[in-house]
């Protein structure tokens, strides 16, 4: 993504985790960035593809973050993973708690917009598929039905962390201590 559309996407993560998605307008964007008006619209003529390329570049973010367990290696330890999946939620609802707000935005409009659903669960398919890669380093069974169970645990341990109905939020090593658990349970096969 140029560094054009990337600042105009970037304000559009702001926007979202600011304004939601009824402030979300290519004015706003414009104004959130610092570009002259107009400038959101010659590069995302519609909100759809102000939309999607948000949805993309919330991606290529995420990309950059899991670039150190990519390629994923040949072996790795349940409580080696536990603490990765920990870490992630720890910064997805703290240092990346604008990314998070936006994407949960983006995925309750999607429901309404089938277009958008589309770019949605084609991004997902990637986290889903590095998921069922770690899960088969880890030993799993059935690496395709545990990593989409994985990645709905961690976006669940995200959403309480930002919006959960409780008055005691998990510490770090409660996420850890939680992901180790389930994974343990998760590996330990079928009954």
């Amino acid at each position: 993504m140029t560094s054009r559309r990337s600042a105009i996407t970037d304000a559009a993560i702001a926007t979202l985790a600011a304004e939601g998605l009824r402030g979300l307008t290519h004015r706003a964007v414009d104004k959130a960035a610092g570009l002259s008006e107009g400038s959101t619209s010659y590069y995302f003529r519609t909100r759809h593809a102000l939309l999607a390329a948000t949805v993309e570049r919330l991606a290529e973010l995420d990309a950059d973050e899991l670039a150190p367990v990519t390629p994923v290696p040949g072996r790795i330890e349940v409580d080696v993973l536990a603490g990765m999946m920990a870490g992630m939620a720890e910064r997805a609802a703290t240092v990346h708690r604008d990314r998070a707000l936006a994407r949960y935005e983006l995925s309750l409009e999607a429901v309404r917009r089938p277009e958008l659903r589309e770019v949605l669960v084609s991004v997902g398919e990637r986290y889903r598929r590095l998921a069922a890669d770690l899960l088969v380093a880890a030993g799993a069974t059935d690496p395709g039905r545990q990593g989409r169970a994985l990645v709905a645990f961690l976006d669940g341990a995200i959403f309480d962390r930002i919006a959960g109905a409780n008055r005691e939020r998990l510490t770090g090593a409660d996420l850890h201590r939680s992901f180790a658990e389930a994974l343990h349970g998760m590996l330990a096969g079928t009954p």
